[in-house]
């Protein structure tokens, strides 16, 4: 069986000739190979280390998963659909309600182990049936809404929790992150966040010994005078040791409030195997199942243990195109230095030392671009807003979505916020559709005219 981990030597092994590719099948001299598996890390470093942070999750045992979840997509698609795969933000929104419900640790990774079960399920219909079942379920409207609903509904978490730490140090990382999301270029663009993250402890650390100790509330929501920059915690840990495990927890409230994130996972799978296809040059579109399922099994195995739910990583897309390099050897260079990371207690001491001033500027960004994903899905997709079929019910689902607007229906079961803003967009959508007229009912599908040749394969 082909497992994908066989490659040829791309030339001389040394650099791509002018104009030529590293195809996924081959490999660059394995010392040019880990170096660009390390930059991979790189690239993902700042929003995979911040999200389960955000979640409250140990971030030692998120990059360790988020490498066997790795292993797990490249065997499952032997290695034809180079990936890696990290904490998804998209889950950080949820995470948030729950903790807010009183739910614990536990009580947030079974719910998403739930989302992971969910997503596998999509992913064999999806292999047995193509992706006209996409099209026919979740149109670019519904995507779209689902998406922002779960970026927007994040705005009051900044707001309210990590900005008030410490105003002024989020407001100089919020400008610098943006300054490095616009003006740098290539590989440096794609990890500007991480830089954010660097100069934010930096600017942390020189105004703890200017300032001193800051009067504002702390992590725990109490108002007192601490540091800014607190690394006790780094020097008491260990170099060596396994993460903290913890088994998931079920309850029907958080899993309603997580299911909606499918919608957003499928969206961006999709996305993501179809720029890959555009990239090496191999359609990829008989693959998009798998890699769903894949997405959704790296998951369950990560949130069975107590760690984040892992998704493919759009930072690691600019990586390979900054460096023509396809190759899944450096994926799983890049998964080893995953696994080595993950049992560093110490390496994840420094990533739980992030300073709450510095999560609420690089938030600020991170979350609202998050929404401003959906708009894109629309604009991608030529979605019409004059269209009362597509504004009606992603103007209701949005409001209720961001506004966290609830629906009791006993002592005991509501629905609110994420989880009833997406019901809203989906019965919505495909009420009015049965009653509205023909010439509303024209809509592009969500995955353009790149799945016909997987459509007509499955037909």
């Amino acid at each position: 069986m082909d497992l994908g981990v066989r490659w040829k030597l791309h030339g001389d092994g040394r650099t791509p000739a002018p104009g030529a590719v590293v195809r996924p099948d081959e490999r660059l001299s394995w010392p040019r190979t880990a170096g660009l598996g390390a930059q991979h890390v790189v690239a993902m470093f700042g929003a995979s280390f911040v999200a389960p942070v955000l979640m409250g999750l140990d971030p030692n045992l998120a990059i360790m998963m988020s490498g066997v979840a790795t292993v797990v997509f490249l065997l499952a698609t032997r290695g034809s659909v180079p990936s890696y795969l990290g904490c998804s933000l998209s889950f950080v929104g949820v995470a948030a309600v729950i903790r807010a419900q009183g739910g614990s640790s536990a009580t947030v990774t079974g719910a998403v182990f739930v989302v992971g079960g969910a997503l596998f399920l999509v992913g064999l219909a999806v292999r047995r049936f193509g992706a006209r079942i996409i099209h026919a379920t979740m149109p670019p409207i519904v995507t779209g809404a689902v998406v922002m609903l779960i970026g927007f509904n994040l705005a009051p978490v900044t707001a309210s929790t990590y900005w008030p730490q410490d105003q002024w140090t989020a407001l100089l990382v919020m400008l610098v992150t943006g300054l490095a999301v616009v003006c740098l270029r290539g590989f440096w663009s794609r990890i500007a966040i991480f830089l954010g993250l660097v100069f934010g402890y930096g600017i942390s650390w020189v105004f703890d010994l200017v300032f001193g100790k800051i009067h504002s509330v702390d992590a725990s929501g109490k108002l007192t005078d601490h540091w800014r920059l607190d690394l006790s915690g780094v020097g008491q840990a260990d170099w060596i040791g396994l993460p903290t495990l913890h088994a998931p927890s079920f309850e029907w409230s958080a899993i309603l409030v997580a299911l909606p994130v499918v919608i957003a996972l499928v969206a961006e799978n999709a996305g993501h195997v179809k720029a890959v296809g555009e990239m090496t040059g191999d359609p990829l579109d008989d693959k998009l199942g798998t890699a769903i399922a894949a997405d959704g099994v790296g998951s369950m195995l990560s949130t069975a243990v107590g760690g984040p739910p892992n998704t493919t990583y759009s930072e690691n897309i600019g990586v390979m195109a900054a460096t023509r390099v396809y190759s899944t050897a450096a994926y799983w260079a890049a998964a080893g230095f995953a696994l080595l990371f993950g049992v560093c207690p110490k390496f994840g001491a420094v990533v739980a030392a992030i300073p709450g001033g510095v999560l609420g500027g690089i938030t600020v960004i991170l979350y609202g671009m998050i929404g401003l994903l959906g708009a894109q899905i629309w604009i991608n997709a030529g979605v019409d807003l004059r269209n009362p079929l597509n504004l009606v019910p992603a103007a209701a689902g949005i409001i209720i979505g961001v506004g966290n607007v609830s629906l009791k229906f006993s002592d005991t079961f509501s629905l609110s916020g994420i989880a009833l803003g997406t019901v809203v967009v989906i019965t919505g959508y495909h009420a009015l559709r049965a009653f509205a007229p023909a010439h509303l009912k024209t809509q592009a599908p969500l995955l353009d005219e790149g799945t016909s040749s997987y459509d007509d394969a499955k037909s």
